[in-house]
Formats: C-alpha cells, sequence, structure tokens
C-alpha cells in the first residue's frame, strides 16, 4: 500500500476577522474612491472648491496638490484603491470556507503591515508637515487600522508570526481583544488631533454657530 502524501489543510481564519476586512475595506475603498474622484476633478478644474474643503484646517484641495499626496507620481488614492480590494477578496473567500497556508497569511500580513506603515507615515504629514486634515484620507485610514489590529492578533495567536512561547497566553488574550487594540490606537490619532489643532476648533465651532 503506497504511503499517502499529507496535505496542509491550512489555518482557518474567523468569520470575525472576514467581516472585519470586508467592511473596513469597503470602507477604506470608498474613502480612496472619493479622494481620487475628487483629484480628477482638481485636474480638470484647479480653482474648484471641494466638498471636502471645510475651511484651512481641514481641506482635501489642501492636502492633494502636496508631494506627498503623490509619493511614487501619482496620487496615493490611487493605491488605496486597488490595496483596499485585497482584504475584501480575502475576507469573502473566508465567508466561502477558504483556508490558508501559512505562507499565505505571512504575506498578507506583510502587505497590510505596509499599508499600516504608510497610513502612519501620511497622518504624521499631515499633522506636523502638511497642518491640514484631509476628511476623505481620514475615511481611508479608519479603514486600515482596524483590518491592521485584527489581522495581527489573529496572526500572533496562530502563529503565523512566531512569537516567544512565553508569551502564548498574552497573544491568545489579545486575540479576543482586537477592538480594544483598535479603539485604544484611534484614541490617541483623534487625541494627538484635538491637541495640534487646538486653537482651531474654538473659531471653527463658533463659525458652526455651535456656542
Amino acid at each position: 500500500m503506497s504511503e499517502q502524501k499529507s496535505v496542509n489543510p491550512g489555518i482557518t481564519a474567523p468569520k470575525s476577522l472576514a467581516w472585519t476586512m470586508i467592511i473596513f475595506g469597503l470602507i477604506g475603498w470608498i474613502g480612496a474612491f472619493a479622494l481620487t474622484l475628487e483629484r480628477f476633478h482638481v485636474a480638470n478644474n484647479p480653482d474648484a472648491v471641494l466638498g471636502c474643503d471645510l475651511n484651512v484646517f481641514i481641506s482635501c484641495k489642501s492636502v492633494m496638490l502636496t508631494k506627498t499626496a503623490s509619493l511614487f507620481g501619482f496620487p496615493n488614492s490611487l493605491i488605496g484603491i486597488a490595496a483596499f480590494m485585497a482584504p475584501i477578496l480575502v475576507g469573502f473567500a473566508i465567508l466561502a470556507g477558504a483556508k490558508f497556508a501559512a505562507w499565505f497569511w505571512r504575506l498578507f500580513l506583510l502587505g497590510n503591515t505596509l499599508g499600516f506603515i504608510f497610513v502612519l507615515f501620511l497622518f504624521s504629514q499631515s499633522l506636523l508637515v502638511i497642518n491640514v486634515l484631509c476628511p476623505y484620507c481620514m475615511v481611508a485610514w479608519a479603514g486600515m487600522i482596524p483590518i491592521f489590529w485584527h489581522l495581527f492578533l489573529f496572526s500572533a495567536k496562530e502563529d503565523v508570526v512566531p512569537m516567544p512561547i512565553r508569551t502564548t497566553s498574552f497573544w491568545d488574550w489579545a486575540a479576543t481583544k482586537p477592538w480594544t487594540f483598535t479603539f485604544v490606537f484611534e484614541l490617541l490619532i483623534v487625541l494627538a488631533i484635538v491637541i495640534r489643532f487646538w486653537a482651531n476648533w474654538g473659531p471653527m465651532f463658533r463659525k458652526l454657530g455651535w456656542f
């Protein structure tokens, strides 16, 4: 009787991860798509006032006309349109019953980690260099952050990312709290924005008649 080769069944991902990637992938894709449309609008009419241009420090146009908005010679939003399709497709594949090998999860995590780092870079540029917030950019950021934390904590728990054995219990616990990590991280970003533009909030709210 011939020996049968064992087949790696792959790693099963929870449906909660799938839905997170689908929902927030769509949110990020919508943000990137809206920003791309506005970029085309400005290309056709440089004097156009965009719907996301709220004031001097909350403005898509002010950001998209900087070099940072086209780091690779084309609008960064085009990267988002392409990149956010990956978690959406993988999420639907998981719901359909797909299992992926460890090497796939490692490559997928690497891609999402690079996307997360890219978001942090753009955030730092917006906050400290450009000094303007882009609403549609922030929608894309809001899509990327939950995807990264859910995927990273899942990967750590499943040993896709090798972790020291003594930390196993921590990663098992952390994998059950992805929203905690997400909310804490986003809270830090919100606090950074509030503090950085502290002098601008009062005049903006008074102009809106809020107080």
